[in-house]
């Protein structure tokens, strides 16, 4: 609730860098009818007394927001309103960002599915990309390509030469990213966004991977996370975050064994899948060789380079990664489902 125009715009800007869409109000008796239900409620200081005359209910998350050196009796309206405290700006301004942002981690996160080479050309990269072309047709989805040394996922997707926003550019991240942000200056077809790597390869920050992979769930309904195939703290917190890991075998003696280690090193194995690539000893025997349940088979496919070659990416329409691709996010969504209800149950029995 905001009459000042110039801190209206000020603060709308700061929502928007936030990923949030506010509910403007100039009157007093406008903004009582979602006082109850908004999440946060930012009053400007020259609406902060009329506001207060109307004797709202009080509630949490209320926050008076004024310019430098404000009135002494605005804090008297404050009180009245049972505001949390007056902020100025813009001394101010990165408390604001941060009770704005923090809307975005109460919204529903999107899904997080991570790919895994079981071994040397698997084709972990490839079935990441064809994830996130499927899953852009219900939603915003992003491919998050991980892994500095592999091929490229804005090369698979056909995206290398589309403007937008790569690694280097958020490798010194610090503080809060915006969802929306980042889901609009990423290089993007359609729904299916990708962040990829630009240049040289270099090591990805911890910190840097953790706020961009958080902004990417919350802005996005589904995220494919292109993992690096070696082991460590960072890549364990990335895998972490996955709500399912899908490791593509090839089904020969050492495509195997060298995924049979790959899964050993995951620690945590219930959410570990396998995708079998082309014709070998059959699901049963794979899992058993592996340690993990297979998720879908995948005979090979053929001419799924020279789609990447014109620039649309691995999925062909009726094809065999198409229907994988199907089989393994109908499975994320059955994890997601299963996660959201047992935390109602931990919150039910909180």
């Amino acid at each position: 609730m905001v009459g000042d125009a110039l801190l209206r715009d000020e603060l709308l800007a700061l929502a928007a860098a936030a990923g949030v869409s506010p509910r403007v109000s100039a009157g007093g008796v406008e903004a009582l009818a979602a006082w109850g239900r908004a999440p946060l409620v930012l009053v400007g200081a020259e609406s902060a007394h009329d506001l207060a005359a109307l004797r709202p209910p009080r509630r949490r998350g209320v926050h008076v927001v004024t310019w430098p050196a404000p009135p002494d009796d605005l804090y008297r309206a404050a009180v009245r309103l049972g505001a949390d405290d007056v902020l100025p700006l813009p001394g101010a301004t990165e408390v604001v960002v941060e009770l704005l942002g923090g809307l975005d981690e109460a919204r529903q996160r999107g899904r997080v599915v991570g790919v895994l080479g079981g071994s040397g050309g698997a084709g972990a990269t490839t079935l990441a990309c064809a994830l996130g072309q499927v899953a852009a047709l219900e939603g915003p989805a992003v491919v998050v390509d991980a892994d500095p040394w592999g091929p490229g996922a804005d090369r698979v997707l056909g995206l290398e030469a589309t403007d937008g926003v790569r690694w280097e550019a958020l490798l010194d991240t610090a503080g809060r990213l915006g969802a929306r942000a980042l889901r609009e200056s990423l290089p993007q077809r359609g729904d299916l966004g990708v962040l990829a790597w630009g240049g040289p390869p270099v090591a990805l920050p911890a910190s840097a991977a953790r706020e961009t992979l958080a902004a990417a769930s919350r802005g996005h309904r589904t995220v494919v996370l292109d993992l690096p195939r070696r082991f460590g703290a960072d890549v364990d917190e990335l895998v972490a975050r996955c709500d399912l890991v899908v490791v593509p075998v090839a089904p020969t003696l050492g495509g195997l064994a060298s995924a049979a280690r790959t899964v050993a090193g995951l620690g945590d194995r219930t959410t570990v899948g396998l995708l079998l690539r082309g014709r070998g000893p059959g699901a049963e025997a794979t899992a058993a060789a592996v340690g993990a349940p297979v998720l879908a088979e995948l005979p090979d496919q053929r001419r799924v380079a020279e789609a990447a070659r014109l620039g649309v990416g691995p999925v062909r329409p009726r094809g065999a990664l198409l229907h994988a691709a199907l089989t393994v996010l109908a499975i994320l969504a059955d994890v997601a489902r299963a996660d959201d209800r047992s935390t109602e149950r931990g919150r039910g029995a909180a």
